[in-house]
């Protein structure tokens, strides 16, 4: 399927959608559009994940490369994770990172 993103930031907020699979071929495009979100020195990133099918190792590496890029101060909220990208997270610690929380909700 192949993955993409497009990135928004706006008052304080960068957001980033993500749609597809996330994997070694695609991690890059991800830390990219992390990237062009530091520059715009967000208090909070929020990663739409509603579209995002497949998280690989790769991918998960991009989360943490979002967490070191972003800093100590900046929250990261992933909206909407499918229940098998979220084991996938939880599995490796990281949702204790991070803010997970469902699609509806206020991020």
């Amino acid at each position: 399927m192949g993955f993409h993103g497009k990135m928004h930031a706006e008052n304080g907020v960068a957001t980033i959608r993500l749609v597809g699979e996330v994997d070694s071929r695609s991690a890059h495009r991800l830390n990219e559009l992390i990237v062009a979100a530091v520059k715009r020195t967000p208090q909070r990133l929020v990663l739409l994940a509603e579209e995002l099918t497949y998280l690989s190792s790769a991918g998960l590496r991009s989360l943490v490369f979002a967490h070191q890029k972003m800093g100590r101060g900046v929250e990261i909220v992933l909206v909407g994770v499918r229940p098998e990208v979220a084991e996938t997270i939880r599995l490796t610690g990281f949702d204790r990172s991070i803010v997970m929380q469902e699609t509806g909700e206020e991020p």
